[in-house]
């Protein structure tokens, strides 16, 4: 074999690797795109190890997430991106191992903030129903 023909069989596996939209080992995943090992997902691309999840991008094993970006291990969580091993997040950026946050950027191990300030539990929720989200 030349390195021409290396060059060439090489750019060849590249072209059908980018055209492959199908989700490998991945089970009734309905309208997803280049995703693997996830199940019940829809409208995902690019994940890993998900489960019911919805219209996410480049998550992994995250569940019952909607419209995340480049989560991981995350649970609950939606529209959020880049946020790691947290749940019941919503509209948070860069936040790690939190719970229950709202509108939260780069936090770490907190849990019941809204625009990164703390409240009690009781106070959270009054103020989630206040601001009218779910």
């Amino acid at each position: 074999m030349t390195q021409a023909e290396f060059s060439a069989e090489l750019e060849r596996l590249r072209r059908s690797h980018a055209k492959a939209l199908d989700n490998p080992q991945s089970y009734n995943c309905q309208d997803c795109q280049e995703c693997v090992s996830c199940t019940f997902c829809r409208a995902c691309q690019d994940c890993y190890r998900c489960t019911h999840c919805q219209q996410c991008q480049g998550c992994a094993s995250c569940t019952q997430c909607r419209e995340c970006v480049n989560c991981h291990e995350c649970s609950q969580c939606e529209p959020c991106q880049s946020c790691r091993g947290s749940a019941y997040l919503i509209q948070c950026f860069a936040c790690t191992d939190c719970t229950y946050c709202y509108g939260c950027v780069g936090l770490s191990k907190k849990e019941f903030h809204i625009l990164n300030v703390g409240y009690d539990r009781k106070t959270y929720f009054a103020l989630l129903k206040q601001l009218q989200v779910r």
